[in-house]
């Protein structure tokens, strides 16, 4: 259970004329898990109780309910995540793509499930399949269309090393809006090289990389337009851990699905850090910085103008007793439109006390 106390001068990082907003988040949750020799199974359930006042004075409520499934035989595994996400769209969905949409409630529900088979003591075939499912409240209003993404990736995990990975996969994505007299279709299917190498035991590095064929029809009131294009995506990250601190930088290209019915190209390049300053108190700061362009055409006809996003969190938190933990953090935000003139910016400042109620294990 966690109480927080917020303030933002900007919640909409807008360059219109705006006031501030501040208000409270009361945010119980509850998780579980089990495992067996073949099966481990965990979920959580957690909701938040969100009051604003002034800027945008509004009350809603935030659902969590992701869970995870895993089964293995002797040469096969088959996983699952997924779950229902009901968020607002300042939330899950602007910490992914890095676009600003209206504020509005999104309901996400996601099915992933994904099979492996051990061919070989060092080969591995993998495939997986995936579904979302996006719906806005009041979306046509504010300009937001609902819509369902489908897929699945196969290819070969070889396992080279003890410290190297090497896998090989073709991908397909197809992303369609569902509300709107006017929308988009788009197919993109691709083909994705990832190499893992542990370095040491405290330090880990990934990259990957592919190109995707994009496929996009925009139907209109008098017509439909189809494109043809092709985007290179790919990422690298890399991950130190040391005694009392730990870092993680990462950058990547990719392509996303977006409530302004199309899909998005998202540059990103993120920096995460914490340090131990004792055994009750940690630091932590979190950077991201966005570069985003449409993808494809948008439903309602034109481009989406590109975009540049800027967030840094630095953050203290004290857990002051066995069950109690306390954290105040600070976030500056800035965004820039192009052609529209001077950049917006936000300060944000949050107060969180968080309660962590015993464990009850059950074994047998």
């Amino acid at each position: 259970m966690s109480t927080k106390a917020y303030y933002n001068d900007n919640l909409l990082l807008t360059q219109s004329p705006h006031s501030s907003t501040y208000g409270y988040v009361v945010s119980p949750a509850t998780e579980f898990a089990g495992k067996t020799e073949q099966l481990e199974v965990s979920g959580k359930a957690a909701l938040d109780f969100v009051d604003y006042y002034g800027g945008e004075n509004t009350r809603f409520t935030n659902i969590f309910l992701p869970i995870t499934a895993r089964y293995r035989t002797e040469r096969d595994e088959w996983g699952f995540t997924g779950g229902f996400t009901r968020d607002n769209t300042l939330m899950g969905e602007l910490q992914t793509t890095g676009v600003v949409l209206r504020f509005t409630q999104r309901n996400l529900w996601a099915v992933n499930p994904s099979w492996t088979r051990m061919l070989t003591e060092r080969l591995s075939f993998q495939g997986t399949f995936q579904f979302n499912l996006a719906s806005y409240e009041d979306g046509l209003r504010l300009g937001l269309l609902d819509y369902r993404t489908y897929g699945g990736s196969a290819g070969f995990l070889y396992h080279i090393t003890e410290q190297d990975d090497l896998s090989l996969a073709g991908t397909y994505t197809n992303f369609s809006t569902s509300n709107a007299p006017f929308g988009l279709r788009a197919s993109f299917p691709g083909v994705v090289l990832t190499f893992n190498h542990t370095f040491t035991e405290s330090l880990r590095g990934t990259a990957y990389g592919g190109p995707r064929f994009i496929s996009s029809t925009s139907r209109f009131a008098g017509g439909e337009l189809t494109t043809q294009d092709s985007i290179w995506v790919f990422g690298a990250g890399l991950t130190k851990q040391f005694d009392s601190a730990s870092i993680q930088a990462t950058i990547s290209r990719e392509v996303f699905p977006s409530g302004f019915g199309l899909l998005l190209q998202t540059d990103r390049v993120g920096l995460a850090a914490s340090y131990k300053l004792s055994e009750r108190v940690t630091a932590f700061l979190g950077t991201s910085a966005y570069i985003v362009s449409g993808a494809t055409t948008r439903a309602q006809g034109g481009k989406l103008s590109n975009q540049n996003l800027f967030f840094t969190t630095p953050s203290v938190s004290w857990k002051f007793s066995e069950w109690w933990k306390a954290e105040a953090s600070y976030t500056y935000g800035w965004r820039e439109v192009e052609n529209f003139g001077d950049p917006a910016m936000a300060n944000t400042v949050m107060l969180t006390l968080t309660y962590y109620p015993p464990k009850l294990a059950i074994s047998n």
